[in-house]
């Protein structure tokens, strides 16, 4: 059995070292299934022939292009500017020749218009590439006068966005306000998604970027506590995490495993015992959030001048030739993974834009990486749950389940009548799609699929 999934006395002695008791009300325990890919390293892959940047990766506005076909450009030089508050620049993962506007479709299904670039001349890529992104030394005392306005503004300037899947604008979130001063930061290690393992790989093999990513953070927000949330399945990465915080005023915050623990409002409460009202937000009880790869492109940009790029994919899954750990230009085809990871097995059946919990099933390969893609996971027919969708019962698991103390059924109901109405009663936009319901529910019904579709009637409601 590998060392992540180990019990050892450092989990408990690490649940004393913070306010919060390690865990929260509620949520479900899927089979974690993170042994195919934990014990890979981060490979590095090479330069595609070309990249493919949807000028919407992130939540917000969409940036405005700034090259025209033909133009030449240099590795990340800016090619798309965020221009609105929430929004994010896009910059060059390759040097090369921007190619004639083109369409591209997400994971999700959204069609949006992209800036294609066909590589051309000398790229930055190999142990290079990596050293330059994650490697080296991090010093610790750099950056102590930088003043918070700078590093914020750094972080727009390098387009960066939550990594760990939501894709929310990173300036956002890391910006000093005297209207609701932040005591505490936290750092989601948690990656409770089944199957990936982006994270954890980063965590063992770059914790120093993560700590100084961390401490940045903390700098610009003005928190005078940080702490990294992680799961009790991954001592290996605490361990490593531990050593590299060594004096550095980052605690580790070691937490039982449980999904949704990485949700911002259930991991607040894990580690502060600190709880966000209904329609709230973390700043609102003094927390500013963010993820482990997401600081390291902080550290980055703040300390070596380089955007947003690359990110590193988990391609893993029983459908899959051989799992892998990948450092990837944004804006890659995800069939380019899929082959160099040896193409899927005979056995496989669907393939997921992120995990099997949160994630879309896709079929195109030319749907690119974005800056949210965490990985890509191919489901066997083993693997896949097969329940036979009967009606529901009001056996009330969904409920018994619900991280946010929602009634699932009642939301999909209203959202499947388009009672909007309703909907808003039993507070839809509340639920944040991380499918305990669904995974729970022995009718098997689509709860949220049908919830997503309620969101979508909300939205078009206030369009028009």
């Amino acid at each position: 059995m590998l060392s992540i999934f180990r019990k050892s006395p450092l989990g408990d002695r690490a649940l004393r070292q913070f306010p919060g008791a390690g865990t929260f009300a509620h949520g479900v325990h899927p089979p974690q299934r993170k042994e195919m890919s934990a014990d890979a390293p981060i490979e590095i892959v090479p330069t595609p022939g070309k990249v493919i940047l949807p000028l919407q990766q992130h939540i917000g506005g969409p940036c405005t292009p700034l090259v025209k076909a033909r133009q030449k450009v240099t590795f990340g030089e800016m090619v798309g500017k965020g221009e609105v508050h929430v929004s994010a620049s896009l910059h060059a993962p390759v040097a090369g020749i921007v190619q004639k506007e083109a369409m591209a479709t997400l994971a999700n299904g959204r069609h949006m218009p992209a800036i294609v670039i066909k590589a051309d001349g000398e790229q930055l890529a190999g142990q290079e590439l990596w050293d330059k992104l994650y490697g080296g030394l991090w010093p610790q005392k750099s950056y102590q006068t930088l003043a918070p306005e700078k590093i914020s503004a750094e972080i727009h300037n390098a387009g960066i966005v939550g990594l760990g899947g939501a894709a929310f604008p990173t300036h956002v979130k890391i910006t000093p306000s005297e209207q609701k001063p932040i005591q505490a930061l936290i750092v989601n290690g948690c990656e409770c998604e089944p199957y990936l393992t982006t994270d954890y790989r980063l965590m063992v093999e770059a914790p120093e970027a993560i700590v100084a990513g961390a401490r940045l953070a903390a700098r610009a927000v003005g928190a005078k506590k940080a702490y990294i949330g992680i799961e009790n399945n991954k001592l290996e990465a605490a361990a490593a995490l531990r050593r590299a915080a060594a004096g550095a005023g980052v605690r580790i915050a070691v937490l039982k495993t449980k999904y949704p623990q990485g949700s911002e409002k259930h991991l607040i409460k894990a580690v502060l015992n600190r709880e966000v009202p209904l329609g709230g937000l973390p700043s609102d009880i003094g927390v500013a959030m963010t993820n482990v790869a997401t600081v390291t492109s902080v550290a980055r940009r703040v300390m070596r001048g380089i955007p947003l790029t690359h990110r590193v994919v988990s391609v893993t899954g029983g459908g899959i030739v051989e799992p892998k750990n990948l450092l990837v230009p944004i804006g890659i085809p995800m069939g380019r993974l899929i082959e160099y990871c040896g193409g899927l097995k005979k056995t496989a059946a669907r393939i997921i834009a992120g995990g099997p919990m949160m994630g879309f099933a896709f079929t195109n390969p030319d749907i690119p990486v974005t800056k949210g893609t965490s990985g890509i996971t191919v489901l066997d027919h083993e693997e896949i749950r097969k329940v036979e969708q009967s009606v529901c019962v009001r056996c009330g698991q969904c409920v018994d389940v619900c991280p946010m103390n929602l009634v699932p059924t009642r939301l999909a109901m209203a959202s499947r009548c388009k009672d909007l109405n309703l909907a808003r009663k039993y507070n839809i936009m509340a639920c944040f799609e991380c499918g305990c319901c669904a995974y729970s529910c022995p009718a098997g019904l689509p709860l949220v699929q049908n919830i997503r579709t309620g969101k979508a009637l909300l939205a078009a409601e206030g369009r028009n």
